[in-house]
């Protein structure tokens, strides 16, 4: 079952359900034809959609909205801060080509401070699917929570059979004592390859589906904070406020060995170009990936050799 079939059938079965969207249908495109009135297309008003969703959810209503996610969550953040947020109202916000997704777009259209964003918002839910099997498995308990919530949509196809979702809990894909990898969004493709190419260097690794940012699993974050020599975060987001800055604010009471290594971005936007092209740049490829956690774990090693 794919995205669109699964909210559909979610629409068709409970009507209290609503699906909204600012003129971007593509996830979306037989929900006019079956759902009827229940379908509402605003048009480039991203403002609007979600002053007239936090409307239908005061009255009972499950608005599901769509729009590409810097337009989303930058565009209507008053509105989704004031309407949504501080009435504690249960919108489902669904941001389109989040991060490197956005890959021929510059600067404009590029969401990279969205989970940022999100997760600052008092009782606002976040949740970064790894693809469209995370994405499916992970709706129905966003869906049903009372609570506003913002997905990164994900609906690229993996190859990945993905464990059973429950908000506040973290993937654990394997444990590793030398470096623990945690990542969302379709860079866990990535970082699995990653942690592949590690192995066959001789070295434990870990590797963390952090699926769900906000409630996020801290006990998982200090588990492999503890048993890791290195953790290292791959993110398609500024290292700002995303999940970088999560794992930094969970472990900063905590007595802990550990280093923590970002892969982000750190104070600027991505070039645009071809995703392959912007990955390769970035060093977000498999074998980049692989090379940054290596020259990370070399220096932990010159450190302790040099203090031994």
């Amino acid at each position: 079952m794919n995205y669109e079939e699964l909210l559909v059938q979610t629409a068709t079965a409970d009507e209290r359900f609503i699906v909204m969207t600012a003129e971007n249908r593509a996830l979306v495109r037989s929900a006019p034809r079956l759902l009827g009135n229940r379908f509402i297309d605003t048009g480039i008003t991203e403002q609007t959609m979600i002053g007239m969703a936090a409307g239908l959810a005061l009255r009972g209503r499950i608005p599901v909205v769509h729009a590409l996610a810097p337009f989303l969550t930058m565009r209507a953040f008053e509105f989704i801060r004031t309407d949504v947020g501080i009435a504690n109202l249960p919108v489902k916000l669904s941001g389109y080509i989040p991060g490197f997704l956005s890959d021929g777009n510059g600067p404009t259209h590029q969401a990279i401070e969205d989970v940022a964003l999100m997760r600052g918002i008092p009782g606002m839910e976040v949740f970064c699917p790894a693809d469209e099997d995370d994405l499916v498995r992970m709706l129905p308990a966003i869906w049903q929570s009372p609570a506003p919530s913002y997905v990164r949509i994900n609906h690229k196809q993996g190859t990945y059979q993905h464990m059973d979702f429950e908000p506040g809990k973290a993937e654990v894909i394997s444990e590793g004592t030398d470096v623990t990898l945690l990542t969302y969004g379709f860079l866990f493709g990535n970082a699995l390859e990653a942690k592949a190419l590690l192995e066959k260097e001789g070295l434990s690794v870990g590797l963390v589906n952090m699926r769900s940012l906000k409630p996020v699993d801290e006990a998982c974050i200090r588990r492999c904070a503890a048993n890791s020599k290195l953790l290292v975060t791959v993110e398609d987001h500024f290292q700002t406020g995303g999940l970088y800055s999560i794992v930094a604010e969970t472990l900063i009471n905590q007595p802990h060995n550990t280093t923590i290594f970002p892969l982000a971005l750190k104070e600027r936007w991505f070039k645009p170009g071809l995703l392959g092209e912007v990955l390769a740049f970035e060093g977000f490829t498999p074998t980049g990936i692989a090379t940054a956690v290596s020259a990370q774990l070399q220096l932990i090693h010159a450190k302790n050799k040099q203090h031994a």
